[in-house]
């Protein structure tokens, strides 16, 4: 009989290379016998047949960003957060959404659920799996494998902090001496943390802060407890898993501790349980780091099926606010050809601020620190990370996205405008196009919940009642309500284009600095849309006579989103901050 009955001879020769990388060939079997036992224990077998990756996304799928209580209980009910939210989604979103990521719905300490206490118990403040099951039969599901670190409240810590085996090697503990500048900083936070345990003081390992314990995979039984974990979420009806801050999860004193080669194994490893056993699953890595990092989780289409595309926030902020679509095509036109099975998940916000490192040498310095100054002016703040000679720079920008196009002199027409741009270019990049919640109903800064909590990272983490944003989306002299139903609109129409196919082709053209321009074209080559964006705050005319545009010279092209002619004659006329998508 066949030692290891659900291994196929592929998978068990690939499993073997992964673990024999990461730790060593002495720990290789008892590895292959721990990866058998999960595979039983959630009943896994390869299928039958399975579906090519591309086919499993199409440009009718986005991903709302969010939180289970994002949408809170009318005032009296008695009713499970996540259910709120259920029914506020299918009674205003389900006709135009068809993914939602809930974010961290787990039991945490701090950092608004990236503490996590309990991996496999959801929060009771939120309801239960029960919620979970339910979202999961009307909208596909990402949620979050937190891999880093643990709450310092879990019971792996408690139980480490009483010195009980096998804890103790589930930490990572650093003599305070060691030299440990080496080491790249995501936050200002010290690196090391006392704390005291039944043999006295130790200080242990923190990347991201005191209350976040950075968790030993150089421990094989370490990486098991997460395999384990992120089978139970599959099974629970997650279908996407986001790596959260996988980036840093290996350690080794002498070295960055970002990216190191085991770091990548692991989601090679990953990767290689999901193609032969759940093949319907996406991984995504989530590391906000400069776009040439960023992509290295690609592999060679052996990692993560998408990475977000952290570049493109503030990349696309700058070159609206300054009218300047220069280094915004630059860095398109270097976008290189994609792993087989591989897209981009585009973004313009999410829970956190707008990174600010993935801009590091697409623009030049003083236009950033204009930028960066610029945002303070509009309300935000602005996050700081420590460098390795001590000094700090700036992490992350603390602004909702739509306050970020806020104008000077108060016109709120104008800063409609330049967010609807900003959000219609996102939406025809190559890749599956991911919205915050708060992208949706264009929510102001929450400088009252930064007040409150401390936390710049508040300011875009509203969260609403429910009658508070029905009130809103019914009222038409609102932002809320414009956006909203603009968004909508664009959505829709953008259902019926099978151009914007995330795994379709992307060709940037560069035409001018006050134009943006790519053309978009589905995998089976049966559409081509033109995307033309005006980037000023002027109404354009352009002849494009001498642009090498797939166009015809006596051709006239309708804009799908308006339904108004926007060339004639290979003249182009764009009003300020418009996009047009003309199928050519």
């Amino acid at each position: 009989m066949k030692e290891y009955p659900r291994f196929t001879d592929e998978f068990e020769t690939a499993i073997r290379k992964h673990f024999s990388f990461i730790y060593n060939d002495e720990v290789v079997e008892k590895c292959l016998r721990e990866t058998h036992r999960l595979l039983e224990k959630y009943n896994l077998r390869p299928p039958e047949e399975r579906k090519e990756f591309k086919d499993v996304w199409s440009h009718q799928d986005q991903i709302l960003i969010t939180y289970g209580d994002m949408v809170q209980p009318k005032i009296g009910e008695a009713v499970d957060k996540l259910n709120v939210q259920h029914k506020f989604l299918n009674e205003y979103a389900k006709d135009f959404l068809s993914t939602i990521h809930i974010l961290p719905f787990f039991p945490s300490s701090s950092d608004d659920g990236f503490s996590v206490v309990d991996y496999k118990r959801v929060d009771s403040r939120l309801g239960g799996w029960e919620d979970i099951e339910a979202l999961s039969k009307d909208y596909r599901l990402m949620g979050d494998l937190v891999m880093n670190h643990v709450s310092r409240y879990s019971m792996w810590f408690k139980k480490y902090t009483d010195q009980q085996k096998p804890y103790t090697d589930y930490f990572i503990e650093v003599d305070p001496d060691t030299d440990m500048s080496s080491v790249t900083r995501p936050r200002s936070s010290p690196i090391l943390t006392p704390v005291h345990t039944e043999e006295g003081e130790k200080f242990v390992w923190t990347t991201f802060s005191d209350d976040q314990i950075d968790v030993n995979f150089s421990n094989p039984e370490l990486l098991f407890r997460y395999i384990d974990i992120f089978l139970f979420y599959i099974s629970e009806g997650l279908s996407l898993i986001r790596l959260d801050a996988v980036a840093f999860i290996w350690k080794e004193l002498g070295t960055s501790c970002i990216h190191l080669p085991e770091t990548h194994e692991i989601v090679k490893l990953m990767r290689t349980i999901v193609d032969h056993f759940v093949p319907q699953t996406t991984l995504i890595t989530e590391t906000n780091v400069p776009h040439k990092e960023n992509i290295s989780y690609f592999g060679e289409g052996d990692e993560a099926h998408m990475v977000y595309q952290f570049s493109l926030p503030p990349l696309l902020l700058h070159a609206i606010i300054t009218e300047n679509a220069e280094y915004l095509t630059e860095w398109a036109k270097s976008l290189k050809p994609l792993p087989k099975n591989c897209t981009y998940f585009n973004f313009t916000a999410s829970h956190d601020g707008i990174g600010v490192r993935p801009l590091e040498g697409l623009v030049p310095d003083d236009e950033f620190t204009a930028l960066v100054e610029s945002m303070k002016k509009r309300g935000g703040f602005v996050s700081e990370k420590q460098n390795a000679d001590g000094t700090l720079s700036p992490y992350e920008l603390n602004i909702t996205y739509f306050d970020a196009f806020s104008d000077y002199n108060g016109s709120q027409s104008m800063q409609e405008r330049r967010y609807i741009c900003s959000q219609l270019i996102m939406l025809s990049l190559q890749g599956v196009p991911g919205i915050y919640f708060h992208n949706l109903t264009a929510t102001r800064n929450n400088i009252r919940g930064v007040s409150i909590t401390g936390r710049y990272r508040t300011i875009n983490r509203k969260k609403w009642k429910y009658e508070e944003l029905v009130d809103l989306l019914n009222d038409p002299d609102t932002n809320t309500y414009r956006i909203f139903n603009r968004y909508k609109d664009i959505l829709l129409k953008r259902n019926e284009h099978p151009a914007f196919h995330p795994f379709g082709k992307q060709t940037v053209y560069d035409i001018g600095s006050d134009l943006f321009c790519i053309m978009r074209e589905d995998p089976d080559k049966t559409e081509r849309i033109l995307v033309v964006a005006n980037l000023t705050t002027d109404k354009i005319t352009k002849s494009l006579e001498e642009q090498d545009l797939p166009i015809e010279k006596k051709s006239t092209y309708d804009d799908i989103l308006t339904g108004e002619t926007r060339v004639k004659d290979q003249k182009l006329e764009l009003d300020a901050c418009q996009v047009a998508w003309l199928v050519v």
